[in-house]
């Protein structure tokens, strides 16, 4: 028996649920039509489905967030429009909404941290690649770990690396984001002997092309040890540092 079935199993048989309601359970999802909402995603995967905001209107990311959280989930919204993160917070005051990494969090009175002692390390080569970063701290947060932030550390003055360097070393897993060249990585790669997740932003000028340049550039890495998801995918990279840290 999963662990997701024996949930609704227990909760009918402490008379929390109707044998209706254990039935609906079951499934695995709710479905409201414009979205089938995975119930179970927390019981197979260790964190709750995460809601994409992108292209989703702010009612229903609202509805969607609404249903998560009445079960008593940690709720974690990524891309949401300053729109959607009203009509949210109206519904749930006690959501906390990052406008610079676009994202909302709801964490349940059950909400605990997974590890205190062990920290992830999120670099940011410019200013104006913080708003990935904090798509990926906030991610971070969410899944209950430490986050510690190194911002405005790129290539083109090496020194604010090294400046910083021992701390950096002190995290168990590195996330590095950086848009132009996207050099930072390779950089830092061959500094330290930790996981490193680099994240390519879609930063930069002309021949840039919206982060292909950087994505490239971290893909050939000379550097052990890097692994590389998408462009602006802050998130992606928040979680895979998260299940690194839980191994």
């Amino acid at each position: 028996m999963d662990s997701y079935t024996k949930h609704i199993l227990t909760q009918f048989q402490e008379g929390v649920l109707s044998i209706e309601e254990a039935e609906e359970r079951l499934k695995g999802f709710t479905d409201y039509g414009f979205a089938k909402v995975d119930d179970a995603r927390e019981f197979r995967q260790g964190f709750p489905e995460v809601i994409f905001g992108a292209n989703k209107t702010p009612e229903q990311i609202a509805g969607i967030f609404n249903h998560l959280a009445s079960q008593n989930q940690t709720v974690l919204a990524t891309r949401v429009t300053d729109l959607a993160a009203k009509e949210v917070c109206d519904l749930l005051p006690e959501v906390s909404y990052d406008p610079a990494g676009r994202t909302l969090l709801y964490k349940p009175d059950t909400y605990v941290m997974k590890n205190e002692t062990k920290k992830i390390g999120v670099i940011c080569a410019g200013t104006s690649d913080i708003p990935v970063a904090r798509e990926a701290e906030v991610t971070i947060e969410a899944m209950g770990h430490v986050c510690q932030s190194f911002y405005d550390i790129g290539v083109a003055g090496i020194h604010r690396l090294f400046a910083q360097l021992e701390e950096i070393k002190s995290c168990q897993v590195l996330i590095v984001v950086a848009g132009m060249e996207g050099a930072l990585p390779s950089v830092v790669g061959g500094l330290v002997s930790v996981p490193l997740i680099a994240v390519p932003t879609s930063v930069g000028y002309g021949t840039h092309l919206n982060g292909i340049t950087s994505l490239l550039s971290m893909l050939n890495t000379c550097a052990s040890g890097v692994t590389v998801v998408n462009i602006d995918n802050g998130f992606g990279a928040g979680y895979a540092a998260s299940l690194m840290l839980r191994v």
